[in-house]
């Protein structure tokens, strides 16, 4: 007769499942052991020159950030998009205001019916950058988007430098789009005075004291539907997306039918420094898509979905925004548009005064589609940052219902809101380009290091002519973006670097490659990376000394953070996960012996 057994055949029954609302603990917030105590964290202070060693050489994996980093979240988001909702989704996060408000301030003053070319030359660069989000986001579909690729490929230290700017985006972004909302609904009402929904308050400082209450209202239920449910948010994007698109239509023909040719004479009339130096303000009309990357982990079939929704979508919206440009600079002589509602006024001189408000319908419709998939792709970020521990874990939690990061999109919602009830946003919106450009700039280093650059497997002697290769086009870019921003008149100071970069990435393209995508690649590796470095630094050039001053100050504090806590947060599960799968693997061993 067998004996009966003392334990169910299952094993012991699991712990009680904790409430999502219920996680605001020390071990919750700090698990880590450097923050355990004081004697912990001084311990951990001391060791900061080790540690810091350490994190700067080391680097992530697929399978890490695929497998490991996704169980801090303890539930999987929920796999519900195709490329159609990929596509409107980017559709909806980059056509915003932009192109109403930027397109005829760059007519007018800087680059006159060759706006079109500068919204070729900008769309260019973008797409070049979509290809590489494409690539990674393929062979790596996590939440992180930008950050999990660079952690991958570049390291620990220039992804939380990284992710921090993508932080500080996330905030001054959304802030910007509920102070936009807010004017532009304020204008529809009473078009003399766009502040008029705002409070003054006498005893605050000039750009801060006007509160912005409607701009708050906004983002809290823009994030509350976005928290919602991610089949849902994507369901409104398109249908919505849809409906101000066919506006968009609308706006191209009757710019063709009424406009007149000859006001596309001169065509170039701030010649080519014109041309580029509006492309470099246009370019923030295109971005958005990076938050689209970001829905990768929530994406049926990464491999086909993300290359059609994101190149289809910036392509279509490339076409879209030359149009529109064409059609504004056809319907009025450039010296003549409008520099704060160029279509609006446009319409208005053809006598369809009506048409301003199809023009603001759609303004307000692009920034509120900008809200949502926004708030989705800063939540998701967010998520990834901290399964990393970056920031305290408590936001990478998945609520069990609705399979959204909740707490990561409190988190990005409460700030921005702060700040959008307070802030005009000019001082920091020359901090949120720079900080874009620099992360399209890095990943397509990180594409050229992914490729050419494989632990263990490349040669040592390939690696350093890779890295000689790498530091070339990066120096000779960044002197091209130099002469180019100090208006030199001799074509001798382009030809030569120009020449340099040539024949450095030509050089590289005779390098093996030790890593080859799995289902999709960008083409023409390393030309299509190397053009994308040689872009975003010139339009960083063209950004002016206070905006490096402000991203170095804000990047300043953001390696403070890192040093006393980042920085030992992630060195603390490193070293735990090394020792965790050093003892699993003792016991595998000693179980094969056994």
């Amino acid at each position: 007769m067998d004996t009966p057994t003392t334990e169910p055949p299952h094993g012991p029954p699991p712990p009680p499942q904790r409430s999502y609302w219920s996680r605001w603990s020390k071990q919750d917030v700090f698990p880590e052991e450097s923050f355990r105590d004081c004697s912990s964290y001084k311990y951990a202070l001391s060791q900061t020159c080790s540690r810091l060693k350490d994190r700067l050489l080391d680097r992530s994996s697929d399978a890490y950030e695929l497998f490991e980093l996704p169980k801090a979240s303890e539930v999987g988001m929920k796999k519900c998009l195709t490329w159609w909702d990929l596509i409107w989704l980017a559709f909806g996060s980059v056509v915003g205001s932009g192109i109403f408000t930027i397109t005829g301030l760059e007519a007018r003053d800087d680059a006159g019916p060759s706006i079109v070319i500068s919204y070729v030359v900008s769309g260019l660069s973008a797409l070049l950058s979509v290809f590489c989000y494409s690539e990674f986001a393929i062979e790596v579909p996590v939440a992180g988007g930008s950050f999990s690729f660079l952690r991958i490929e570049l390291g620990d230290f220039i992804a939380f430098i990284a992710a921090g700017n993508i932080f500080l985006e996330a905030i001054v972004g959304a802030a910007g789009l509920g102070r936009s909302w807010s004017s532009y609904f304020a204008s529809m009402i009473n078009s003399d005075n766009p502040d008029f929904l705002r409070i003054k308050v006498s005893f605050l400082s000039e750009g801060f004291n006007l509160l912005d209450p409607i701009a708050v209202i906004v983002l809290l239920v823009a994030n509350g539907i976005a928290m919602s449910g991610t089949r849902r948010t994507s369901f409104l994007t398109w249908i919505t997306s849809i409906v101000s698109s066919l506006l968009i239509v609308f706006v191209i023909v009757v710019g063709f039918v009424k406009g007149n040719s000859a006001n596309l004479v001169p065509f170039f009339p701030f010649g080519a420094r014109g041309v580029f130096r509006a492309a470099a303000v246009v370019y923030w009309s295109y971005t958005g898509f990076d938050m689209v990357a970001t829905m990768a982990e929530e994406t049926k079939q990464p491999s086909r979905d993300i290359p059609i929704g994101l190149i289809g979508s910036m392509s279509m919206i490339s076409v879209i925004y030359c149009l529109m440009a064409l059609s504004l600079t056809m319907l009025q002589k450039y010296t003549e548009i409008d520099r704060n509602a160029a279509f609006s006024v446009a319409f208005d001189k053809i006598g369809m005064t009506w048409a301003k408000y199809v023009v603001s319908i759609i303004a307000i419709k692009g920034m509120t589609t900008s809200l949502l998939v926004g708030s989705m792709g800063q939540a998701r970020y967010t998520t990834q940052i901290a399964r990393s521990h970056l920031i305290p874990p408590l936001f990478a939690l998945v609520h069990p219902k609705t399979g959204t990061p909740v707490y990561a999109t409190l988190l990005t919602t409460i700030t921005s809101a702060i700040v959008a009830f307070f802030s005009s946003l000019d001082v920091l919106s020359s901090v949120f380009s720079f900080s874009t450009l620099a992360i399209f700039m890095l990943m397509a280093v990180a594409l050229l290091v992914r490729r050419y650059y494989v632990k263990d497997t490349t040669p040592r002697t390939d690696y350093i002519k890779f890295l000689i290769c790498l530091f070339i086009i990066f120096g000779s870019c960044l002197t091209l973006a130099v002469v180019w921003n100090l208006n030199r008149k001799g074509w001798i100071e382009y030809v030569v670097p120009a020449s340099i970069w040539f024949l450095s990435t030509l050089a590289m393209s005779f390098l093996p490659k030790y890593r080859l995508p799995k289902v999709w690649g960008v083409p023409l590796v390393p030309w299509l990376p190397s053009l994308s470095i040689g872009m975003n630094l010139t339009l960083i050039g063209s950004l002016g000394t206070v905006a490096f001053l402000r991203f170095f100050i804000c990047s300043a504090v953001m390696l403070l953070y890192y040093l006393f806590i980042g920085l030992h947060a992630t060195y603390d599960v490193a070293h735990q996960d090394g020792l965790g799968s050093k003892n699993e693997e003792r016991k595998d061993n000693d179980s094969r012996v056994v």
